[in-house]
């Protein structure tokens, strides 16, 4: 019997296997090529380009299963998982596909004889639903397939009609659902009960037969095309007899793995059901190549986890727990997705770092939300305290709507958005923010042909001129512009690739130097000025770039691409590329990893590039079919959109990527590859700084005139530099040893010495004020100590003050018979007032300091009266 979610899942795969369907991995949950969504959130995501036309696959069927994911955008969940049955942030979306092959008959075949057939449902717990202008598919359902006419109905365009954007493929649908039976409120399809939990919508078949055009017509498609999607986690629930997803086999053993470590059998407890969820949704996302940071998916991503870390705060898990449930997960789902199994580590690691940082905010933004919730007088919380969560302590706006759902409040988010946006116009008001002049060309229909991988110097036209973003016929000697010529060898920025600098010469005489290269829409524009002649639209000129620094570049840029192997192989396949700048002087690449590369790591990966440099491959480059190039291993960018003609880019075996730059012809044209930094920039994001060619060895030439120079310094030769500095450090430490023995005999004899300054309170008691020469606050610790050592039985008030550097310092001390009457903190404090600093301390001992040196003297002289009004 088909009981478990992992027989589920596999029986759905094999029955269309069988059925002559490809099965096709799940892509990610980063969407390649398609920037439109934040995150793949339904089966049909991969073949959306195969779908629209613009890309073949070698198979018309195919079958899946899907991890998606919806949390963000247009499609979130986020806010109602844990309270809900069957809402998660991630689940599994089981599909068959159809490219023009088979369509509504056998798509409608195949899904009841897998329901009923192979999980054997009962056909009578079924009802099916179709569009209500779709006569074929209700003729297949009543008379082929003779589904009971009372368990049917058609419903509108809302629910039984897809389309996949305002306009492009649509088609109507036919959905299955499963009667959970009269125990359960709710009725059916299209009724007016139809939200109530009776009865689930399990499989939405959807058929692609037409063409919306933006005025809404739809025309016939020449290749109708079937796209299915069923949940895994609500099909198990049927199966297993259960009525929420949080009761199947995989979250049952997700939710005791919980249990164990909040010390709870509940499976019922909302807490417990968000983290169960979220545990999944986290590390197929890190797996995927997101890290947690402020922006984008990796805030998401953030998002989710502290909404588990803080879900596990009310269990009273204080310490991190988190990460420790991938191992639970690794068992459930590692053999079906053979990514996770592969990169668990990473993921524990990622989910670790993210829990510790959030730890150290959450138990006082905590204190700070429930002190404002005792003052709350209405049952609306204020947009200000909504702010000051997020802003100072990393609370997402969903999880103080979170905490404000289970006190029965709601949030001020007109406040809060209010809030953001005064933010917004701080930053905005302190940047150096100017509109881009080609933005108003946006729209332009000019194009430019790139020429630069083949020559440094062509032929061209000049076809637009632009002045401060207005159009211009003519410049003269001295403007700035930007120039567009119907060719060009000039590479616009790009990719993180600079822009190249060169030269347009004007054929009557003349030059226009171009300082930099950027991209308008098709265009190539050359930003510069001209010095000297009268540059027109129609003049031909040679354009010239400046080929030292091209050259320079492609150095730079290839070992860019060496060096993303080399991270990934050295540090694991979750590396991915976050950033990248390559211009004629460095290379700086940012890429995902959860903590800094050791200096090890660094020689490793500095000494793999030079060993490919070394191999000398020639650098091969080949245009192709997206999908081929992709199929081919070529790394890409997600998020990038890609023609459906791309370059791909080959070092030997060792590096494939899409990439347009430009770049040497052979590896070891390259020279020599040096790393010089290696820094964080975000959350989760590192970066490496490094240079390749002449710069390279400027650089080493440069660092071993340094070793020398410090060498001979030291009297001694480079290649003992390490051990001679040690010997020194030994000998200083050795000093210090001595000069603090030194000054602890001085600060000995001089509390003797103080002792006699100072003067009788009252029987038993003394009080010393002194100021000392040039004390720092260790010396004048140190002094404070021996003075409260000699006094003996007696007891007393001491006051000790210094002037260094302009500054002042205080120490104040008190014995323990007089602490209940005088406070050395508060002492400390009314003489630091008086000389510009705030301090205080403990009752026994406080330290402060001061910026007013000159109003010391009479500060001091304020001291016997305050400690006699308090004796």
């Amino acid at each position: 019997m088909i009981r478990s979610v992992a027989d589920i899942r596999q029986a759905f795969l094999d029955y269309f296997a069988k059925q002559g369907h490809t099965i096709v991995a799940s892509s990610p949950l980063v969407p390649g090529n398609d920037a439109t969504l934040l995150f793949t959130n339904a089966g049909m995501v991969q073949f959306k380009e195969t779908f629209l036309g613009h890309e073949s696959r070698p198979y018309v069927r195919a079958t899946t299963a899907q991890r998606c994911v919806r949390a963000g955008g247009k499609h979130n969940d986020l806010d109602n998982v844990g309270y809900t049955a069957r809402h998660h942030t991630f689940f599994e979306m089981l599909g068959n596909f159809s490219f023009g092959d088979y369509f509504k008959r056998e798509a409608i075949e195949y899904a009841w004889d897998f329901l009923t057939r192979v999980l054997q449902l009962p056909p009578e717990k079924l009802w099916v639903t179709v569009y209500e202008e779709d006569d074929e598919a209700a003729d297949l359902w009543l008379k082929h397939i003779k589904v009971d006419p009372q368990r049917f109905s058609r419903c509108g365009k809302k629910d039984n009609f897809w389309m996949m954007g305002d306009t492009g493929p649509c088609g109507p649908c036919s959905e299955i659902f499963y009667d959970h039976g009269e125990a359960v409120f709710g009725g059916p399809p299209g009724s007016p009960d139809e939200d109530g939990d009776r009865y689930i919508e399990i499989w939405n078949l959807v058929f692609m037969q037409y063409n919306r055009n933006a005025s809404g017509q739809l025309t016939p498609l020449p290749r109708p095309s079937v796209d299915t999607g069923m949940g895994l986690e609500r099909l198990s629930a049927v199966l297993q007899k259960v009525h929420s997803n949080y009761e199947i086999d995989l979250f049952q053993h997700l939710l005791a793995a919980v249990g164990e470590l909040a010390g709870t059998s509940d499976y019922t407890n909302s807490s417990m059901r968000v983290i169960a969820d979220h545990i999944r949704a986290c590390a197929f996302l890190i797996v995927d190549g997101v890290v947690p940071s402020n922006e984008g998916r990796g805030y998401v991503l953030r998002r989710i986890i502290r909404r588990a870390i803080r879900h596990g705060h009310k269990l009273g898990l204080r310490e991190p727990f988190f990460h420790q449930l991938v191992d639970a997960l690794d068992r459930e789902m590692g053999e079906a997705y053979p990514e996770l199994r592969a990169s668990k580590d990473v993921a524990r690691k990622v989910l670790l770092q993210e829990e510790q940082r959030f730890a150290d905010t959450l138990d006082q933004g905590m204190k700070v939300f429930e002190q404002a919730i005792g003052e709350l007088t209405g049952t609306e919380i204020p947009g200000e305290l909504i702010f000051r969560l997020y802003d100072t302590y990393g609370f997402p706006t969903d999880l103080t709507g979170d905490i404000a759902r289970e006190r029965g409040l709601r949030l001020d988010m007109d406040g809060f958005e209010a809030q953001m946006s005064a933010q917004r116009a701080r930053a905005r008001a302190a940047s150096q923010f100017t509109a881009d002049w080609s933005q108003n060309q946006a729209q332009s229909d000019l194009q430019s042909e790139f020429k630069g991988y083949e020559t440094a110097q062509i032929q061209a036209a000049v076809v637009a001129m632009y002045e401060n973003g207005n159009a211009v016929e003519q410049i003269t000697a001295g403007q700035k512009a930007q120039v567009i010529l119907n060719d060009t060898p000039f590479y616009a920025e790009s990719g993180g690739q600079v822009g190249d600098r060169g030269e347009l010469q004007l054929a009557h005489g003349g030059c226009f130097v171009v300082e930099d290269t950027q991209k308008m829409g098709k265009a190539i524009v050359h930003i510069g000025e001209l010095t000297q002649g009268i540059l027109r639209v129609g003049d031909r000129v040679t354009a010239h770039i400046d080929e030292s620094a091209r050259t320079a570049i492609a150095r730079h840029h290839s070992a860019t691409h060496l060096l993303h192997a080399a991270l990934r192989k050295q540090l694991g396949e979750h590396v991915k590329q976050k950033g990248s700048l390559v211009n004629a002087d460095r290379l700086r690449f940012d890429f995902s990893h959860f903590e800094p590369v050791s200096p090890d790591q660094l020689r490793a990966l500095e000494y793999a590039v030079n060993q490919q440099i070394l191999s000398n491959y020639p650098v091969e480059t080949e245009l192709m079919a997206l999908e081929h190039a992709m199929n081919s291993g070529a790394m890409a960018l997600f998020g990038e959109k890609y023609e459906e003609q791309v370059r791909v880019l080959r070092m030997g075996q060792f590096s494939t990527e899409l990439c347009g730059g430009t770049h040497v012809k052979r590896v070891g044209d390259i020279g020599l590859f040096k790393i010089v930094s290696e820094t964080g920039v975000a959350a989760g994001v590192r970066r490496i700084e490094a240079i390749a060619g002449l710069n390279a060895l400027q650089w080493v030439n440069h660092t071993e005139h340094c070793l020398t120079q410090a060498a001979q310094l030291l009297r001694t030769v480079p290649d003992e530099l390490e051990a001679r500095i040690k010997q020194l450090q030994e000998q200083v430490r050795q000093q210090e040893k001595m000069l603090e023995k030194m000054q602890a005999k001085l600060a000995s004899n001089r509390g003797q010495d103080l002792l006699s300054e100072s003067c009788e309170l009252a029987a038993g008691i003394r009080l010393l004020v002194a100021e000392l020469e040039s004390l720092d606050a260790k010396q004048l610790r140190d002094t404070l100590d021996q003075v409260k050592s000699k006094l003996d039985q007696s007891d007393g008030v001491i006051l000790l003050a210094s002037i260094k550097d302009a500054k002042v310092s205080l120490i104040a001390g008190v014995t323990k018979g007089l602490m209940n009457k005088v406070k050395a903190g508060d002492l400390v404090n009314f003489v630091a007032q008086q000389v510009g600093g705030r301090g205080g301390g403990r009752p026994d001992m406080a330290q402060a300091g001061g910026t007013q040196p000159e109003n010391l003297a009479s500060a001091l002289a304020s001291v016997a009266a305050w400690v006699k009004e308090r004796l």
